[in-house]
């Protein structure tokens, strides 16, 4: 696997992923002339399962089910049996997870009916005190989403901060940036430093979670600073016996193989295989631009009698000829307007610049049952990320559209490793039951950087012009830039009385912090920070009918203060302590049985470092004040409908510039909506239509709001056809992104770099179940 990831530069990887994608395709079509295999066509309707706070929904082959439910407790199942007979898609999506461990999907089949909340393991969504949202393998495959920005396109919470074509899957959650530096933030398994750093594909996801707004009791400070929401990849592991390939063309030429393989073995089917991943490779829609990736995924499990162990391992090369890039207004114009957006096809990215970046990641998870009430859990794992890219930024110069840009070489070496344990137990004092968990965590990252520049380029976004080419100048060798320790003790309690009427959650989380870091590309040490803080989180959830759950929840997130490297103020060289963001939330959810909604009302403020009276320190503050609509589920067994809507009000409410306090922070709109639908056609049996309408509102690319970027509508629309030819599934799918190709400005990063929204793009799939 590690040769596979450091081939490519002479275009070895390009010439494997088209073979691979034209052998996979090969091997779909001679199935459909073979005999018969075992039928997956429809074995009758399946009745949607009993709401509980437990996971899998299978029996123990071990014991019968407690009384009382263990989600809370377990992130996963007890050893569960693979039933022997195949079920169609649709009536697995209801019926059960399609594999031990994973929360069940909601009808229809696109949600799941719960998720993993951090510390506090898997909870059903009716009984979470926290908005939280799961999409399933089934949604990410019928979007045909091959990352992460991808999966997340329908959730009005989220919206990508990164531009399609571009190197990074970076996001804004209830207007909070998330995974915008290079240590990444993208949880798996509940754990940070597991999951690729820059991107995450979906070849090995089986969830992708959103838990909304700061979590860090639950899952500890995120590496970047994160406090918006936490992402959290849940990875494919054997459950039913599966072989599926698909071949796939996206515009303009892009095309792609992908496997997925699942065994179980054993006289109690305890030992579990899966493996995954994809070759793809060409040119994208995007003007001079190609992208070649490469993903492998394995996945080894045992299912116990009291011991259970689960070990991932992830490997990923994806490399960009030409990747899109974010602009920057020209800092010295402050009344410059942002000037109209280009074609999307359009890409001031040379054809001479490039990126290579490759990760590998490992995480073996473990637990045993000391008793029936008490279990231990232990994790190790960790990732390396390796990054050589030459490229620019375009700063836009005048209201014509002219850029100036020097690509710089960038060689950046990332390493993470991730150790936690401890203990989850339930018990009783009197009519009050408890779940109970502790946990002891230890995070660490060291990244390793050379920088050199090239020359200044000179284009422009409505006419893109060719510079003469010029050639990354590596220095040997990688100078450390810095490294970081995160600790944590934490603790929480989720306390319920009345079957479950009503659940209180009380934890805290003891959170150490620190780091040093080095000079820029000579690895001296430059200062250091030690410094520790204890956040809280309760949750109540009332539930006075089974349908219907009232919540609230106050909670904090953490990220880590800066050390002063002013020189000009008269703290220089202070650490300060971590900034800390405050959740108010409340809300209530109802579940109508084929749909369900979601209603929310939060406020979060944090704390940021600016220059006050001379000084540097954290007096600062962003408040974001919003309200959340979502919906899922089936209007009727042949529609189903997945969206909401996200009403933004954010507020300077501190800051050094008095001009500016009042004003909209960078990149938070005042509107996130999405609707998507699907139709079976009742008249063609097994085809289905969809389509999806996504609006933003105005952002800021400055604090003091001189500089919008206008709202924007997007349209996408698609159609899959599923059948059984010789007795196995395929299913065809199409789809086409903006379809009207509206040319648009789609986001605005932190930093206020901000980004071209992706071009009409055309999407087509083969998928056969072997």
């Amino acid at each position: 696997m590690g040769d596979f990831l450091e081939m490519g530069r002479a275009g070895v990887v390009g010439t494997v992923a088209r073979f691979g994608a034209a052998l996979l395709g090969g091997v779909a079509l001679l199935a459909w002339f073979e005999s018969p295999a075992r039928s997956q066509t429809s074995q009758g309707g399946n009745s949607l399962p009993p709401v509980t706070v437990d996971a899998p929904t299978q029996q123990s082959v071990r014991r019968a089910p407690t009384k009382r439910n263990d989600a809370r407790i377990r992130s996963t199942s007890r050893r569960t049996t693979v039933p022997a007979a195949p079920q169609t898609e649709t009536a697995a999506a209801q019926s059960q997870p399609s594999q031990p461990g994973v929360v069940p999907a909601f009808a229809g089949g696109q949600v799941a009916q719960g998720a993993r909340l951090g510390l506090l393991g898997n909870t059903n969504t009716m009984k979470s005190p926290f908005n939280v949202t799961s999409y399933t393998d089934k949604f990410i495959r019928d979007q045909q989403a091959t990352t992460g920005v991808d999966a997340l396109i329908l959730d009005p919470s989220v919206r990508s901060s990164h531009p399609t074509g571009g190197v990074v899957d970076s996001f804004n959650i209830r207007g909070f940036p998330i995974n915008e530096g290079n240590n990444g933030e993208f949880a798996f398994e509940g754990l940070y430093g597991i999951a690729p750093s820059y991107r995450i594909f979906t070849d090995y996801v089986e969830r992708i979670e959103v838990l909304k707004g700061p979590s860090a009791a639950l899952s500890g400070i995120a590496p970047n600073g994160g406090v918006g929401g936490v992402i959290n990849v849940v990875p494919k592991r054997a459950g039913e016996d599966l072989t599926r390939l698909t071949a796939s063309y996206g515009s303009a030429a892009r095309f792609g193989g992908h496997w997925d393989v699942a065994r179980r073995y054993g006289e109690g089917k305890e030992w579990g295989v899966r493996a995954s991943g994809s070759l793809r490779g060409g040119d994208t829609p995007i003007d001079r631009q190609s992208e070649t990736t490469g993903v492998g995924a394995l996945a080894l499990d045992y299912q116990g009698e009291r011991y259970r162990s689960w070990l991932y391992l992830i490997a990923q090369t994806d490399r960009f000829d030409a990747p899109s890039r974010p602009f920057l207004m020209d800092p010295m114009q402050p009344n410059l307007q942002v000037p109209k957006a280009p074609d999307g096809r359009l890409n001031v990215t040379q054809p001479w610049e490039w990126s290579r970046i490759n990760d590998q990641s490992v995480l073996w998870r473990n637990e045993y049952d000391v008793t029936d009430q008490v279990t231990l859990f232990a994790d190790v794992g960790g990732s390396r990320t390796n990054v050589e890219r030459f490229f620019g930024l375009p700063t836009i110069t005048n209201s014509s559209g002219d850029t100036s840009s020097k690509p710089q070489f960038f060689g950046l070496s990332i390493d993470r490793h991730t150790y936690d344990g401890g203990v989850r137990a339930r018990f009783d004092t009197g009519f009050v039951r408890h779940a109970v968990t502790f946990q002891a965590s230890v995070y660490h990252d060291a990244l390793y950087r050379r920088l050199t520049d090239g020359s200044t380029v000179a284009s422009n976004i409505y006419n893109p012009t060719v510079a003469p080419t010029q050639f990354a100048n590596e220095i040997p060798g990688r100078p450390r830039l810095s490294d970081s320790q995160l600790t944590g003790l934490s603790i929480a309690d989720t306390m319920s009385v009345l079957d479950e009427r009503v659940l209180l959650t009380l934890g805290v989380r003891r959170q150490g912090v620190e780091g040093n870091n080095y000079l820029s590309n000579v690895g001296t040490l430059a200062n250091s920070y030690d410094k520790s803080a204890t956040t809280p989180v309760v949750g109540l959830v009332v539930r006075p009918r089974d349908n219907v759950s009232l919540y609230a929840n106050y909670i904090e997130g953490l990220s880590r203060g800066e050390v002063v490297q002013r020189q000009d103020v008269s703290n220089f060289g202070e650490v300060l302590p971590p900034y800390i963001a405050k959740q108010y939330e409340a809300g209530i959810k109802v579940d109508f049985g084929r749909v369900a909604t979601t209603f929310s009302a939060f406020e979060i403020s944090k704390a940021s470092g600016e220059v006050l009276a001379g000084r540097f320190g954290a007096t600062a503050e962003t408040q974001v004040r919003g309200l959340e609509f979502n919906v899922f589920g089936e209007l009727m067994p042949d529609v189903r409908v997945l969206g909401g809507v996200s009403l933004l009000d954010g507020t300077l409410t501190k800051t050094a510039i008095a001009a500016n306090v009042g004003n909209t922070p960078i990149g938070v709109p005042n509107v996130q909506a999405n609707i998507g639908a699907e139709w079976d056609l009742p008249w063609v049996r097994g085809l289905t239509l969809n389509g999806a309408v996504i609006y933003t509102g105005r952002q800021f690319v400055d604090a003091a709001n001189k500089q919008p970027i206008p709202d924007w509508t997007r349209l996408d629309l698609g159609a899959r056809y599923t059948t059984a030819i010789n007795g196995r599934k395929t299913t065809f799918r199409a789809n086409v992104q903006n379809v009207t190709g509206e040319n648009y400005w789609s986001s605005v990063a932190s930093f206020g770099t901000f980004f071209l929204g992706a071009p009409r793009t055309y999407l087509l799939s083969m998928t056969v179940d072997m």
